[in-house]
């Protein structure tokens, strides 16, 4: 005969088997970055561990959410989608360091915090778009060079609060300084063909339409707008240059992972950060976005690759990230948007 007690630890035990079960099969994620990118990649990481990705996606106000949730967030990892974003989300106090052998050989030391609280997944170029018709080849070749006032009147950007934008200033006060890169910025705007606004792939619409030679805009972009049937026009209006090639290398910036301080699955958290640093993870980011693999080896796509190769600024992201607090003063300073 089961006594009382033999009752109730079974009803325990049954109570308690399919909640070690779930967690032990799930991992929890939060993402700026989108559906359609993302998706598959999880559905790739289930289908090879038998793991089961829960995701949030959201445009923005992650690091306010789990600031919010605290130690009860069910959050895992979180995904973003800049440098910005990933620093915004650790001077928060949400997430822990983690090191392991695998993120640390995929990962380059230049695109990890040092500390493991965030890992780079993808690069990107902020790149020059040139137009064909109106611009020669070889005319720009630096971001120095969009300073020049043969260029007055003829340059199109978002604007210089974005997150890009502002990674890409910061990259210029880590060489040159601030008093430098001020005067650059005047007279980058100085150059403006009209008042900052929309985002990267306005710009080359803008080119297309004459409204300008010259735009600022992510690498990525350029691979969006080639495979869009309404957009390949404007890309077919310009050229991608990658600048500085002759010294420091071109900006670059990231997407990127961090694990939360309350993950309730930290072991399969870890999994899904490995897989997404390595091979088949890094083809599909390419593949799918055209963005560049973070981890050495692994080849672009093929439209990508159809770019060229480019050489980039080796400076690692922590150092740019130390001048992005000094970067925004200097466009409120010089009303770069105004």
């Amino acid at each position: 005969m089961i006594s009382a007690k033999m009752k109730s630890l079974g009803a325990l035990a049954l109570l308690s088997a399919p909640l070690f079960v779930s967690a032990a099969e799930e991992v929890n994620v939060y993402s700026l970055r989108q559906p359609f990118l993302m998706q598959p990649l999880f559905d790739a990481f289930t289908k090879e561990t038998n793991i089961n990705v829960n995701v949030v996606f959201a445009k923005s106000g992650l690091a306010e959410r789990l600031k919010r949730e605290g130690k009860n967030s069910p959050a895992d990892l979180v995904l973003t989608t800049d440098l910005g974003n990933l620093s915004e989300i650790q001077e928060s106090g949400v997430t822990q360091g983690i090191k392991t052998d695998t993120l640390t050989t995929n990962i380059p030391s230049q695109y990890r915090d040092p500390n493991g609280e965030w890992y780079a997944l993808t690069t990107r170029v902020r790149a020059i778009y040139a137009s064909k018709e109106r611009v020669p080849e070889g005319a720009i070749t630096t971001y120095e060079d969009l300073a020049k006032p043969e260029w007055k009147g003829k340059i199109c950007t978002r604007s210089g609060k974005h997150p890009y934008n502002v990674a890409l200033i910061a990259s210029m006060i880590a060489h040159h300084g601030e008093e430098k890169t001020e005067s650059w910025l005047v007279a980058l705007k100085s150059n403006l063909a009209q008042k900052p606004q929309g985002n990267d792939r306005a710009q080359v619409k803008a080119i297309k339409e004459g409204v300008c030679d010259l735009s600022l805009g992510n690498s990525y972009y350029y691979g969006n707008m080639l495979t869009d049937p309404e957009q390949s026009e404007w890309a077919a209006a310009v050229r991608i240059t990658f600048p500085n090639q002759n010294d420091r290398g071109a900006h670059v910036n990231i997407s990127g992972v961090a694990l939360t301080k309350s993950s309730p699955n930290k072991a399969n958290a870890i999994k899904l950060m490995e897989f997404l640093t390595d091979d088949m993870a890094q083809r599909m980011y390419s593949e799918q976005n055209y963005e560049y693999p973070v981890k050495p080896g692994v080849p672009a796509s093929a439209l990508v690759s159809s770019w060229g190769k480019f050489k980039a600024d080796p400076l690692p992201l922590t150092e740019v990230e130390k001048h992005r607090a000094a970067a925004v003063k200097l466009v409120d300073k010089v009303n770069f948007d105004g």
